[in-house]
């Protein structure tokens, strides 16, 4: 529920920053971010809370709302275009991998009801460190660039080194999946 609760802020956001209404944007993001913490915390502190489509979805509902985040952002001219297409365009290479890492590791017959059906789980990406930092700090910049208007420093150079900071550590997190590859996925045995 706390993941499709996020999906469905997701286009919301968007729309109050294209309006630029970001006094709600903000109050709404930080429902967003509250929804994905408490998932977290329900995820690992009660076993019986945990499911195949809860582990799917969370990622899902994550990348949703930091593709709809940027997109609008970069519309109200508060983050760069290069640096939107560079994170949209390394999450399109991840979600393509794990596509194929998907299609490649279940047992044959490989079926599309096996294929899209989320308790199937036959693997697991371990993010490197150098991509936990980059989620850190791309949420860093969303919270910043949406509150750079509402307190008013959106020219500022500290918003910009944000901007180049998050540039580095979402090309380094493309680098380290492209080069660790193997190592980052976990197959499923028993499947």
């Amino acid at each position: 529920m706390l993941s499709m609760t996020r999906i469905g802020l997701a286009p919301v956001l968007g729309y109050l920053i294209i309006e630029e209404d970001f006094n709600i944007a903000l109050g709404v993001f930080a429902l967003a971010g509250l929804t994905d913490l408490l998932d977290g915390f329900i995820a690992r502190n009660w076993a019986n809370q945990k499911s195949a489509l809860g582990s799917a979805l969370d990622p899902l509902a994550d990348k949703i709302l930091i593709s709809i985040l940027y997109v609008s952002l970069t519309y109200a001219d508060l983050i760069p275009v290069p640096l939107t297409y560079m994170i949209i365009s390394r999450d399109i290479m991840l979600i393509a991998a794990v596509f194929y890492v998907r299609y490649r590791t279940l047992p044959t017959p490989r079926t599309l009801s096996k294929y899209f059906n989320p308790c199937y789980a036959t693997a697991r990406l371990k993010p490197t460190f150098i991509s936990k930092v980059n989620t850190a700090v791309q949420l860093i910049l969303v919270a910043a660039s949406l509150a750079a208007p509402v307190f008013n420093y959106a020219d500022s150079i500290y918003l910009q080194i944000l901007w180049c900071c998050t540039g580095f550590t979402t090309a380094a997190s493309a680098y380290s999946y492209y080069h660790y590859g193997r190592k980052t996925v976990q197959v499923i045995k028993g499947r």
